[in-house]
């Protein structure tokens, strides 16, 4: 599923991204089938080492560089049920993660980054989901209360 800037631009107000930021959830039995192969085919620099040792750790991301453009593409692997929307790009069918978990996931990085740009952005983005997508605000709130995200949450929604 699409998450990142291009799913708050789908949800909310287009801006400009240049990485495209996509969360996965494949069996390691099918890594090397459903994303290392496709990838190697769309261009794409892939050491499948490093792939299965990010795997291994916590951090679970990866950024893949493609020599003909200037974009990226981050790579989220997840365990979990991805909670997701379905929704179109360029007219093709595809997934979206769901407003509130964009919302979730962008109040967390509001709170963890130091740059105030970086943090302006995901405030507006924030802001363009909850004035343009039906959300669940209660449990938003709730969920954004558990995260200790509620006060940056409430000062956006004031906002």
């Amino acid at each position: 599923m699409i998450t990142g800037a291009l799913a708050a631009s789908y949800y909310g107000v287009p801006r400009t991204t240049m990485d495209i930021d996509i969360v996965v959830k494949v069996p390691l039995e099918h890594l090397r089938t459903k994303i290392i192969l496709p990838l190697r085919k769309a261009g794409f620099q892939i050491n499948e080492k490093y792939i299965r040792k990010t795997l291994s750790s916590s951090y679970k991301i990866i950024k893949l560089e493609n020599k003909e453009t200037p974009f990226t593409l981050d790579l989220i692997f997840s365990d979990k049920k991805l909670e997701k929307r379905a929704g179109t790009i360029l007219g093709l069918p595809t997934f979206y993660q769901k407003p509130e978990n964009l919302i979730l996931a962008k109040l967390r990085m509001i709170k963890a980054t130091l740059s105030k740009e970086k943090a302006l952005k995901d405030e507006e983005d924030v802001k363009a989901i909850l004035k343009y997508m039906a959300v669940d605000m209660e449990e938003l709130k709730k969920r954004a209360r558990e995260e200790k995200a509620l006060t940056i949450l409430k000062r956006i929604i004031e906002d």
